[in-house]
């Protein structure tokens, strides 16, 4: 069923995978100029992937194990882009500082809701199971 709450978190997940990173600076460069996911083409195009993922799992919604196995691939993207992220500021001059980007934060957020999302799929699956068990 659509309008399980699982949707909406992958729905907000979606949301700031493809939006937040247009208009949030995920990082300054050396002269201070914001970095912006459109100047870091093949990593932006990974936020865009993972937002993908996140509205095609929301239609997955007969079938909970694929639905659980693409929010676990989309973790793995999003922890694959925050390690990019992590390592691109420890790499920076100046350590990790407020200047870095607060989008950076955005694949922690989808992180989060993806969690959330998989916990709701856990939840409905052994509902299922257990309405199945009394037959």
């Amino acid at each position: 069923m659509i309008q399980r709450i699982q949707t909406l978190y992958l729905a907000l997940t979606a949301v700031f995978s493809a939006l937040l990173p247009l208009f949030i600076p995920l990082m300054s460069s050396a002269d201070g100029a914001a970095t912006f996911a459109l100047d870091l083409m093949p990593w932006g195009a990974l936020f865009f992937v993972s937002a993908a993922l996140a509205l095609g799992t929301i239609f997955l919604y007969k079938n909970r194990q694929n639905q659980f196995v693409f929010n676990r691939l989309n973790i793995i993207l999003n922890l694959f882009l925050l390690g990019f992220f992590v390592y691109r500021s420890l790499s920076l001059s100046g350590g990790a500082s407020p200047e870095k980007g607060i989008g950076m934060l955005i694949p922690v957020l989808s992180i989060v809701l993806l969690v959330l999302a998989n916990r709701a799929i856990k939840k409905d699956e052994d509902l299922v199971k257990s309405v199945d068990r009394l037959r």
